[in-house]
């Protein structure tokens, strides 16, 4: 275990490295490092630096990155009849809220628990929540468990406790499913995640419905003057649906190399 959270711990820094907010902030500070050695290479650096950070703060660039990610459409309702059971993926969360008295999910994780209980009670199937705690206190699964519980009526027939990634989320829930003969299942998570995390549940063997939510691209909506400049929810949009592409990447590494 000491091990997995260090490799999680590794793979967080290098994503904080190579994503924004950061990586533009390195751009310009690298350029201002150099001006004394080559002005030509710090106003580069800086320049880019500059557009970048414009570049994932604005709207369009978040349909434009995001839409590629967010091609499986939602679910058609008639899946459910086939499906055995659902799996919601956890999305973070706070580690404490004064009004909750401790930890709740994130409003990201949120909408992930509110799909996945109107699925459950529209086709009555039992539901299993996933997702760890990579940094101690309680895991996430059983924030999730206590919020469908309390919040939306739903208790959750398995609770996954261990996982610290996407991978771990479908390892360890064919641990749980697949000896129960549970197969067939309905795949909550958010729509720009939906294609990674396929791929993960599918290698496990898994036979997927994916249930994509809370989509961030408005689907070739036109834009108005104002999608063009920063914003902070499209700066937040940007930098999860740039996070998934480098999960896309890695992941594609990882099947090559091993």
């Amino acid at each position: 275990m000491k091990e997995e959270l260090l490799l999680f711990g590794f793979k967080k820094l290098v994503s904080a490295l190579v994503l924004p907010p950061f990586l533009p902030w390195f751009l310009v500070l690298g350029g201002l490092a150099l001006w004394q050695r080559s002005r030509r290479v710090a106003w580069a650096l800086i320049l880019i630096g500059a557009a970048a950070g414009w570049f994932f703060s604005v709207r369009v660039a978040v349909d434009w990155l995001a839409h590629p990610l967010e091609e499986i459409p939602p679910l058609n309702q008639q899946s459910l009849a086939h499906a055995e059971a659902i799996v919601i993926l956890g999305a973070g969360q706070r580690r404490w809220l004064p009004e909750y008295q401790g930890p709740a999910p994130t409003g990201v994780g949120l909408e992930r628990l509110r799909y996945g209980a109107r699925l459950a009670k529209q086709s009555g199937l039992p539901v299993l929540v996933t997702g760890g705690a990579p940094t101690g206190g309680a895991a996430e699964a059983q924030t999730m468990a206590a919020a469908l519980q309390e919040d939306f009526g739903l208790r959750p027939q398995w609770i996954e406790d261990q996982a610290l990634d996407t991978r771990d989320n479908a390892k360890n829930s064919a641990a749980i499913l697949m000896p129960l003969g549970i197969r067939r299942i309905v795949l909550v998570t958010h729509a720009v995640h939906m294609r990674r995390a396929v791929n993960e549940f599918e290698a496990v063997g898994f036979e997927v419905m994916p249930a994509p939510t809370g989509y961030f691209s408005r689907g070739g909506a036109e834009s108005a003057l104002h999608d063009w400049l920063p914003s902070a929810s499209a700066a937040f949009w940007a930098a999860l649906t740039a996070h998934e592409w480098l999960g896309l990447v890695a992941q594609s590494l990882r099947r090559f190399l091993f």
